[in-house]
């Protein structure tokens, strides 16, 4: 085994993979949120969230261009702020793409438990995450062909969407019930407004994989920006317009739901309805199409640990037959199943924020660091506005980590145990290396 990957992501390639990796924000998980803050509670965090997000992705766009290796924030943060930060951000982002799948493939499992009762939430989760590390493990241009193509598919089932059931928006739905928990109803649905967008970073984790990464990952970072932007207004308001909140948090029996989509689609057709069969047969391919990004950027991160030894060294080996981190992949595979087991979404996707959000922190600073450290560093890209961006992103982020610590008091417990207690291994088997 060897330590290089292959150069074979092109711009189109990299929007694929920057859509893709995020798509299936807009299909589940988000309406979990309108629980804690009703549509304009929920609103206002996702209004406040797509700024920290807009400002993120131009600043991360400066780091990734100027650094273009696999680890993304974990190199940044680690040629910044040294090892032991560096380690920290490593970590922090392995959490968020280990505990990002598993949510996704309980919701591709519910999503077929729709159609199909008789098939079993975790075993579909379970079968899905096998077929689609093998197909990591096969090689990233195919991987990321496969993207782009079911990331398409996904987009234009979102247009279809939206196109359905806007007629049917009505102002009263929208505002019905419209605000719940007043501002600590905002503030507990950050992290439900995060999940729109968590997994944009992941285009820098194949900067190494990627044809002219200076020119073309700004290319990848801004088209798909701009594009979930858009999909995040449009899911949003036609959504909740077609029957209100409640409509599509809530099953029939008052459980949570992780199909908000066809909730509300059923609202607008038939449930016999060829569209409304379409919108959860072509609705997985939104899912799947981030979950198989995850993995493939999770991947990455979790290779970059191992590679300097900041983690199993075997970690860090490439596939000399297929180019591709093998090791890291099955071992992050082995992780998310063993999280399928929780079964439970809402606490999954918390802890990916908590990872995501870290990783965002740390990034921010470390930019504002490399500015000062190393002002004749190549920045082929610079970002707009400096420091108001960079400086924007990581305020929110703050913010939106405190917040979710205080609501969610248990989680964030295990979250910076986990931090802690990797940091302490980290402290004793390094130095022996």
């Amino acid at each position: 085994m060897s330590t290089h990957l292959k150069k074979t992501l092109s711009p189109i390639l990299l929007w694929g993979l920057g859509v893709g990796y995020v798509i299936s924000g807009m299909y589940f998980g988000w309406n979990l949120g309108l629980e804690k803050g009703g549509t304009f509670g929920m609103a206002i965090a996702t209004l406040i969230i797509t700024i920290m997000y807009v400002c993120f992705s131009f600043s991360y766009c400066e780091l990734s261009c100027a650094i273009p290796k696999a680890g993304g924030g974990f190199d940044y943060a680690n040629r910044a702020l040294g090892k032991d930060i560096g380690f920290i951000t490593g970590l922090a982002q392995v959490i968020e793409f280990v505990f990002a799948p598993p949510a996704i493939a309980i919701a591709i499992g519910a999503y077929l438990n729709l159609s199909f009762p008789q098939i079993p939430i975790i075993q579909t989760a379970i079968i899905v995450y096998l077929l689609f590390t093998t197909l990591n493990v096969l090689g990233v241009k195919i991987a990321a062909t496969f993207e782009l193509f079911i990331t398409i598919l996904a987009v234009a089932e979102l247009l279809l969407f939206f196109g359905v059931t806007i007629p049917h928006f009505s102002a009263d739905n929208f505002t019905k019930n419209a605000s719940i928990n007043g501002w600590g109803g905002i503030f507990a649905a950050i992290p439900f407004a995060i999940w729109f967008f968590l997994g944009i970073e992941g285009v820098a984790n194949v900067a190494e994989e990627t044809v002219n990464p200076q020119k073309n990952i700004t290319k990848g970072f801004g088209s798909a920006m701009l594009t979930l932007v858009i999909l995040c207004v449009m899911v949003f308001v036609a959504s909740i317009g077609v029957g209100g909140w409640e409509e599509i948090v809530y099953k029939s029996d008052r459980s949570l739901s992780d199909s908000p989509l066809p909730l509300a689609m059923a609202k607008a057709v038939s449930k016999d309805s060829l569209m409304y069969q379409l919108i959860i047969g072509v609705g997985l391919f939104g899912l799947i199409a981030s979950f198989h990004g995850l993995i493939l950027a999770g991947g990455r991160a979790t290779m970059e640990l191992g590679k300097i030894n900041f983690a199993p060294k075997f970690l860090g080996k490439i596939n000399t037959k297929f180019s591709t981190p093998t090791n890291a992949l099955i071992v992050n595979m082995i992780l998310g199943i063993a999280a399928l087991y929780t079964n439970k979404t809402g606490e999954i996707i918390t802890i990916a924020v908590f990872g995501a959000l870290t990783l965002y922190i740390i990034s921010m600073i470390s930019l504002l660091k490399l500015r000062k450290t190393e002002p004749n560093l190549e920045r082929p890209f610079v970002v707009p506005f400096y420091p108001i961006l960079p400086i924007t992103a990581l305020l929110i982020g703050f913010l939106s980590i405190i917040t979710m610590s205080y609501f969610n008091p248990v989680l964030a417990l295990l979250y910076f145990g986990t931090i802690l207690t990797g940091y302490i291994l980290f402290k004793i088997f390094y130095k022996t290396k």
